[in-house]
């Protein structure tokens, strides 16, 4: 099999190249604004056009001598995303006109012997058809009027971007690895992280913060194993989100976190655990995701140790003890080698599958140490534990009413399982099954005009089991009851 071909599509910046990425992919996956500069970093996404495989590059606005924050940083993204592709797309405005920078961009291309096709944009129907000439100075053959808003002769444009290929061999798409959300506040340095963990630089790394956009998918392999890390943009306070374009980028981000398999939540550790960090960590555990706490920037740290630093998040943040807590400084390599191992600890404790009769025996251990308490009288009865998926764990706790059960002691049973099994990172799920209340059930109906029930043997009332009907309503002298 061959490799998965790439197309990148290039132009000056506010042409609509992410409107276009959009169009392609079928998704809103890049953040589209009027405002220029929006895109910056590279953004990848496989997609297909009739059953052929490929993978878009998304990049921003290429501005040779521009001195605008970043611009430089863009431009050479914009590079690396020409050098690696196999196919490009320039993308001009229809409705501007052939522009001085498209012409620079255009001799960048011409430099490349690679096949280029030209999209001129913004052609909303076929009486405006005549405006593609008008770019005929930029000296590529192949142009093709489209419009990204509308979808109008997308299919004509990747026709001419795929012409290149062979498309009799499908190349495979092996994209199948852990997917990995760094999620965290703006500026605590999770595309430093990012840019580290791969050895090249994929994300523009600032100290403004909201220097990244979009959710950002990188394909790494560590230890033989594929991971796909998704870099993030910073999650603010609602409130502090001022503009559009941010709004946008803390979507992305949810989205990320909604696709991701484990979450790495990076934090500064100068500034410990804020109330916007509590706040995503309760997203993740919401959303049932593995959870790692990264620590960053702790060179820049001083006169706290690690040990006292850990008695406190875990005695301010008790829902995230079970995680796995790393020291790290992305700008200086500490401890970055320990991320890829402790992921592959925290997705097989999210993959462990436990025996019911393991599980029984680690219930009636629980329930020896701290029996459940009684309700107004009523005992809380538990006949057995049964796991019913993985990634998350999820199991079923059978007992006889679950109104019964108090938050507590749910919570108790969920650290049990932890300490017995070694979930570390991984959220459990516990649901609770009621016995069904038979006594309820009503008895057969006479048909009317029928002779009474005791002269037609199939009305025989049924014998009641008095074991079965018993719904815990009574005091018992034990302290609780198992059945396993």
């Amino acid at each position: 099999m061959s490799r998965i071909k790439k197309i990148a599509i290039v132009g000056r910046p506010n042409v609509g190249k992410s409107a276009l990425f959009n169009a392609i992919c079928k998704k809103r996956i890049s953040i589209v604004d009027e405002q220029e500069g929006i895109t910056r970093d590279r953004l990848y996404q496989r997609t297909e056009f009739f059953s052929y495989p490929f993978e878009i590059i998304d990049t921003g606005g290429i501005e040779v001598h521009s001195k605008a924050d970043f611009s430089q940083e863009i431009k050479r993204q914009a590079e690396i995303a020409i050098e690696e592709a196999d196919s490009i797309i320039m993308v001009v405005d229809a409705r501007v006109g052939p522009q001085d920078l498209d012409k620079e961009v255009a001799t960048i291309l011409h430099r490349k012997d690679k096949p280029v096709c030209l999209a001129v944009n913004k052609i909303d129907n076929r009486s405006e058809m005549s405006l593609i000439h008008q770019f005929a100075g930029l000296g590529i053959p192949h142009m093709v009027a489209v419009s990204a808003a509308q979808g109008f002769q997308i299919a004509e444009l990747l026709d001419i971007a795929l012409s290149s290929f062979d498309k009799s061999i499908i190349p495979e798409d092996a994209t199948t690895g852990t997917k990995i959300a760094i999620l965290g506040r703006p500026n605590v340095g999770k595309s430093l992280l990012l840019n580290t963990l791969l050895g090249e630089d994929r994300s523009i790394v600032s100290p403004i913060a909201g220097t990244t956009r979009d959710a950002i998918d990188t394909t790494v392999t560590f230890g033989g194993k594929e991971y796909i890390l998704i870099d993030t943009a910073g999650i603010r306070r609602k409130h502090k989100e001022k503009e559009v374009v941010e709004k946008f980028a803390a979507i992305r981000s949810a989205s990320a976190l909604e696709r991701a398999d484990i979450a790495l939540l990076v934090m500064d550790a100068s500034s410990g655990m804020t109330t916007e960090e509590k706040k995503i960590a309760r997203m993740i555990e919401q959303e049932s995701k593995g959870c790692i706490l990264l620590f960053n920037k702790w060179d820049l740290t001083k006169g706290f140790r690690m040990e006292h630093c850990l008695k406190g998040i875990e005695q301010e943040v008790p829902f995230l003890k079970h995680c796995p807590k790393l020291f790290i400084s992305a700008k200086t390599n500490r401890n970055v080698d320990k991320i890829f191992p402790t992921v592959a600890q925290v997705e097989e404790a999210s993959n462990h599958r436990i025996s019911t009769g393991t599980l029984n025996k680690c219930l009636i251990a629980a329930m020896q140490k701290c029996h459940p308490t009684m309700l107004k009288g009523k005992r809380l009865r538990i006949y057995y534990l049964a796991q019913v998926d993985i990634k998350p764990p999820r199991f079923v706790l059978f007992v006889n009413n679950p109104n019964l059960m108090e938050e507590a002691y749910k919570k108790y049973l969920i650290n049990q399982l932890r300490d017995s099994f070694n979930f570390s990172g991984v959220p459990l799920i516990l649901e609770l099954r009621g016995k069904e209340q038979h006594k309820n059930r009503r008895p057969p109906q006479r048909p009317k005009g029928a002779p009474f029930d005791r002269d037609i043997p199939h009305f025989k009332h049924e014998e009641i089991n008095e074991e079965e009907y018993d719904d815990g309503d009574h005091q018992e002298d034990d302290e609780s009851f198992i059945e396993v």
